[in-house]
């Protein structure tokens, strides 16, 4: 009986970061365990103005990044298998997607490819005027809200697409999808929470278990808060939209049995997931996936 070929150890390991700015896709950033850079490539995404309205498709900055990804990978003339890391850094974009993982729109013109409210977009400033007329929630976030921060945007959608508010079921800032969408897990980073979802990082750092942070449910969430601005159906009997595991970091490891239990708060992940972005078959058993945090409070 033949017997499974072993796969071969890689013989080098790459780090590989994938930028994701307001008008391209900054990706395939490919560096040695020295800091050398390797190779990199970029890929526009498009974007769709109308008045106050700016709308992305993370269906078009996904494509953008395989696009990258793998043109930087040919560049470097680096395998699948030598990838060891992969980062993401992205705007602090709102995205939408249903159940499914599929988009939901964000548009009033109802394109379903427009799921993403850009960061710098101002359609809800009536909706953040309301809400800066009330809540000790605004303490911590600089007493009041721009109308760039999400519950802005999520009180304008409620109001003006009734069908895609209700068809929407995960809200996620646009590094914290990347990260879904490349592993399947939808756990948020405390950064972008706090920085613009109003999350009271400071209540989840207070009882956080250092031997296991998954045990931190949505102890900094203030339901009065969600309430209050109408919105407190986010927080109520669909916890996948908002209400899920919040970590300090985040970081998913490709499931393999060879890896062993040495990288704690691992998730495992498929290799077609990985083999999405690469297009390369043999990923790395180990390979790390992370979210950048960002280092200040944006739009407040």
């Amino acid at each position: 009986m033949a017997t499974a070929a072993v796969p071969a150890v890689p013989t080098r390991s790459v780090l590989l970061g994938v930028d994701v700015g307001t008008g391209s896709a900054r990706a395939g950033r490919l560096f040695d365990e020295d800091g050398k850079l390797l190779g990199s490539a970029s890929s526009a995404i498009q974007i769709w103005k109308d008045g106050d309205c700016i709308d992305q498709s993370s269906t078009d900055i996904w494509l953008a990044i395989c696009a990258a990804v793998k043109a930087a990978c040919s560049l470097a003339n680096a395998a699948g298998e030598e990838v060891a890391g992969l980062g993401f850094a992205a705007t602090c974009s709102l995205v939408a997607v249903d159940a499914d993982g599929s988009p939901v729109t964000v548009s009033l013109s109802g394109d379903s490819r427009r799921n993403i409210i850009v960061w710098m977009d101002h359609r809800a400033v009536k909706q953040a005027e309301k809400i800066n007329s009330s809540s000790p929630v605004l303490q911590y976030c600089g007493r009041s809200l721009s109308p760039e921060i999400k519950p802005p945007k999520f009180l304008w959608v409620k109001e003006n697409l009734q069908e895609s508010w209700t068809m929407a079921f995960r809200w996620m800032d646009l590094s914290d999808w990347l990260a879904y969408r490349a592993t399947g897990d939808d756990t948020r980073s405390l950064c972008t929470t706090v920085c613009k979802w109003t999350y009271l990082g400071h209540a989840h750092m207070q009882q956080v278990d250092e031997k296991d942070s998954r045990n931190m449910e949505a102890c900094g969430w203030d339901d009065d808060f969600w309430e209050e601005i109408g919105l407190g159906d986010l927080i109520d009997g669909h916890p996948a939209k908002i209400e899920i595991p919040i970590r300090v970091t985040q970081l998913v490891r490709v499931n393999d049995e060879k890896c062993g239990p040495s990288k704690k708060h691992m998730i495992p992940v498929s290799n077609s997931t990985t083999d999405d972005i690469l297009n390369l078959p043999g990923v790395g058993c180990c390979m790390v996936v992370s979210t950048l945090r960002l280092g200040f409070h944006g739009g407040f």
